[in-house]
């Protein structure tokens, strides 16, 4: 055994981050003699807890973690979900969605997208969306579990996600952790010892005077990065010019009759407005400008758009677009909203704190605390975090949308220089390159750019192996099997019954 290994991490914070990284180390970790992890969190203080829809990657950590799907779907109260629908981005009365999954499927090893423009060229008046399973289920409200076992069939690759109560995750989380032997210490921090000499963290000290000490240190203290920033002073990197909104609105409502398993964004005056649909309740939200539109006309804008009768006071958020310049610094590792923030327009905020708990896993270190390997998790931190900045951006420059000033400054944007090169290249001939593994697949890529209005200048030579008329036909059995293939697919609320993850949970407002 290791003389040098890390015997004791201490994880500042809970909240979904503080737990995520607390499962997964104790599930990976825990059984490593005199390995502890101790968590150290404040109920005073509370949690954002904005990040309730994810992305297809949640499933892989919670299977990790050994989590039962159905078990874990009827406590956090949640929802399936086949992709993310946009109303409004690119034109008023404009809608489309960004599903999970494939479009159709390649022929003659030809990607499909190319196939489909070439039959755009021919005349084919058929939209994209046709030809996803998740975007023709999705709007119909059905749901189910992808068929590996049916190849043929469009089931045997639909990705989905969930939607879910970000405070019950943490929870279940929490019990899971301190079921794998994690301690949890209440109390609220009031100082952070540093070693003299190294400036490593030593300890931090909470406001009974107990000494909560640890070699390495997880910040999970949220926007405010207690470690990361406070301690070690990280650095901030401002992206507010490419991704102006800055603050918030969150509010839940009732449950309406719309159980479409999609998380909905619906562009706005001066932002967007998300519809996440739970078991028990639906969570909304504005993200704004504040520089186009006062708080108080952003907070008339959220609850006129509500589906169902509020349950709360809308609760105010501020944020800055950005990341921390390093996420890793001496022996401490910033997680979720500590080591930055891109606002929730793809559900990317939980998944960061996946990622950077596997970059941790891959590249966990010993009391030395080797520089090269944390300049590699620093260096892999940022290109993540440039690679979602980019497709993010990409919604709100490739917009019709000049009704507002704040549409105006979006539209005429300078894009960063990647998502200027996606650009381009996709407006000449259709291609899309995936950069490095980065998260959003040329899938993605192409829902988006589509979705947006970005025309395609042409198409991959290769798909003429087929003929026209051929590629009509095919075109055109992949649009009915995916219909048929939907048809044949449960309503979601059906679906949760049937594997018994329904929560029987229904809020509603005092009477």
């Amino acid at each position: 055994m290791r003389r040098d290994a890390v015997r004791k991490v201490v994880v500042v914070g809970g909240g979904t981050a503080g737990w995520m990284a607390a499962a997964a180390l104790s599930r990976i970790m825990g059984e490593i003699p005199d390995f502890r992890i101790e968590l150290v969190e404040s109920e005073e203080i509370g949690t954002v807890g904005v990040g309730e829809a994810t992305i297809p990657q949640i499933v892989l950590f919670n299977q990790l973690l050994g989590i039962d799907e159905a078990d874990f779907v009827r406590a956090t109260h949640a929802t399936y979900k086949l992709g993310i629908e946009f109303r409004d981005w690119t034109r008023i009365g404009h809608r489309y969605v960004h599903p999970f999954g494939f479009y159709g499927l390649n022929m003659k090893g030809v990607e499909f997208h190319h196939h489909w423009l070439k039959g755009k060229a021919l005349g084919d008046p058929h939209p994209l969306d046709l030809y996803s399973l998740g975007v023709v289920a999705g709007l119909q409200g059905r749901f189910a579990h992808p068929r590996p076992d049916q190849p043929g069939s469009p089931l045997s690759k639909i990705g989905y996600a969930f939607q879910f109560d970000a405070s019950l995750y943490a929870r279940y989380l929490r019990a899971l952790s301190e079921k794998a032997g994690v301690t949890r210490t209440e109390g609220r921090i009031v100082e952070v010892v540093q070693n003299g000499e190294s400036g490593f963290v030593e300890a931090v000290l909470l406001q009974d005077g107990t000494r909560v000490e640890g070699e390495l240190f997880i910040d999970c203290s949220g926007f405010r990065g207690l470690l990361i920033e406070q301690t070690l002073g990280a650095g901030f990197e401002d992206w507010s010019k490419w991704l102006p909104c800055d603050r918030a609105l969150a509010v839940p409502c009732e449950s309406s009759a719309d159980t479409q398993p999609l998380t909905r964004s619906t562009a706005r005056a001066a932002g967007w407005q998300w519809r996440i649909p739970l078991q028990h309740r639906t969570g909304n939200g504005y993200v704004y400008s504040s520089a186009h539109v006062s708080d108080d006309e952003a907070a008339a804008t959220l609850m006129a758009g509500l589906d169902a009768p509020a349950l709360a006071d809308p609760r105010p958020l501020r944020f800055l677009a950005g990341h921390r310049r390093k996420a890793w610094v001496k022996n401490v590792v910033a997680l979720g909203l500590a080591g930055g923030f891109l606002e929730p327009l793809e559900s990317t905020s939980i998944h960061l704190v996946q990622t950077g708990i596997a970059r941790l896993m891959t590249l966990f270190p010993t009391r030395a605390f080797d520089p090269v390997e944390i300049a590699r998790y620093n260096a892999l931190s940022v290109r993540e975090y440039v690679d979602i900045r980019d497709f993010l951006v990409l919604h709100y420059k490739a917009t019709e949308r000049d009704d507002t000033p704040f549409w105006d400054y979006c539209r005429t944007l300078e894009p960063p220089e990647g998502l200027a090169a996606k650009l381009d290249m996709f407006r000449r001939n259709g291609r899309i390159f995936r950069e490095d593994n980065e998260l959003f697949t040329e899938t993605s890529w192409l829902a988006v750019m589509v979705g947006q209005g970005i025309e395609a200048g042409g198409y991959h030579p290769a798909a003429d192996i087929l003929p026209d008329d051929e590629t009509l036909k095919r075109l055109a059995h992949i649009r009915e099997v995916i219909a048929h293939t939907a048809e044949l697919m449960p309503a979601q609320p059906d679906f949760l019954r049937a594997q018994g993850s329904a929560s029987g949970v229904s809020l509603r407002r005092a009477s």
